[in-house]
């Protein structure tokens, strides 16, 4: 991710000890005891690109896998570019971890590489077991900062807060974040189920570690009177006072974003959803925005990564998609309608509806705790769904 321009980095891991499993990890599985270093990503010495070209079309074929559907554009737009059959699948993270590991520890690997927006799983777990692998294309290295390398980060996307400009044409109606707590809000905010969305728990997680004093403030300046709370930290809180209030729970965006958006919708509530989904404003006529004027955020942006199997069939097709990922023609599919890429030489190629400042209105993930989302996912997770009762 980017704080003021820099993008999230994971360069070096030093050894941290994990704790309780998340419920979302492959198999269920807990992470090791320990967390090992990363290994260093592997670049080609002698890379060329026409050889790799190659030597990918002798191969066939490649099959690769996604959160977003996304993936099956990128996969025409690669075909048609070599001429290499490539299958972009659409998965839930957590069911592509588990079967990422599942055909490592059998064999028989079908997924050749993966686009995996779960840092935690990724350096915590599938790195380290050696179910995948990082390369960085040797002639694009120097446009991939350092940071950006290990492991490869492909681009960044967001989930905003996003409201109906045509039920409220003055603009959303949540000025702060601690409006979400009250209870005229009680069911109005929509959002996908934490419990089955590890980029929302690591939202909540970071927010714990380095979002506090924002909550704080942000509060403040909504009661006037500082926050007091019995819960060990603002986001704890926070966190407590919007699963209470009842959120409507979903399992994909595309349902948040009809929920909200969509011309027959009537009531106003708010989505807190990929900025992907506004592509429906065109695609489906849907009036939908970011809350960009949000105190303290308007959503948070999170990374997606992209490594090959460390038994893939095909290792040089996929080397040659991961090639094409970090290049500005194969992300702009993934970019879509909001994002920044791994690549500091490609540009935003779209700002999303009411998102002019991508860096200063959205949190971002702090790269130091990937390896802490892993360790305090659990834990967050239960609270959650206590709190929810």
């Amino acid at each position: 991710m980017r704080r003021t321009g820099k993008i999230i980095s994971v360069a070096v891991l030093a050894a941290a000890v994990l704790s309780c499993a998340p419920s979302t990890g492959p198999g269920g599985s807990s992470p090791p005891a320990t967390a090992r270093a990363l290994p260093e990503p592997s670049l080609d010495a002698a890379f060329d690109l026409d050889t790799l070209v190659a030597a990918a079309k002798k191969e066939g074929s490649v099959l690769v896998y996604d959160s977003s559907g996304d993936i099956e554009e990128v996969a025409r737009a690669f075909t048609a570019k070599y001429g290499i059959a490539m299958e972009g699948v659409k998965s839930d993270t957590p069911q592509t971890a588990e079967k990422m590991t599942r055909e490592h520890a059998a064999d028989n690997v079908t997924i050749d590489a993966a686009i995996y927006e779960d840092g935690g799983v990724l350096v915590g777990q599938l790195v380290p077991q050696d179910v995948v692998r990082t390369w960085v294309p040797a002639d694009l290295t120097d446009q991939i900062p350092a940071e950006n390398r290990n492991p490869l980060l492909a681009l960044s996307k967001a989930t905003v807060f996003a409201y109906n400009t045509r039920l409220s044409p003055g603009g959303c109606p949540v000025r702060n974040v601690w409006d979400l707590t009250e209870p005229q809000w009680a069911g109005k905010l929509v959002m996908q189920d934490p419990l089955g969305k590890p980029t929302v728990l690591s939202f909540f997680t970071q927010l714990d570690s380095h979002g506090n004093q924002a909550l704080e403030q942000a509060y403040q300046a909504k009661y006037g009177e500082p926050l007091r709370t019995e819960e060990q930290s603002a986001a704890y809180e926070w966190i407590k006072r919007i699963s209470r209030n009842k959120p409507v729970l979903t399992g994909s965006d595309e349902d948040i974003s009809a929920a909200v958006g969509a011309p027959g919708v009537t009531d106003k509530k708010l989505g807190f959803m990929s900025v992907s989904k506004f592509r429906n404003n065109e695609d489906k006529g849907y009036t939908q925005s970011t809350c960009e004027a949000m105190t303290p955020f308007a959503g948070f942006s999170y990374p997606k990564y992209v490594a090959i199997a460390a038994k893939s069939r095909h290792p040089n097709a996929a080397k040659l998609f991961v090639h094409f990922i970090m290049t500005g023609e194969g992300v702009r599919h993934e970019i879509g309608e909001g994002g920044v890429s791994g690549n500091s030489t490609v540009d935003p190629l779209v700002t999303p509806p009411g998102l002019a400042d991508w860096q200063g209105r959205l949190f971002h993930t702090d790269p130091d705790g990937l390896l802490a989302d892993l360790r305090n996912r659990q834990a967050v997770s239960d609270f959650w769904r206590v709190s929810r009762g």
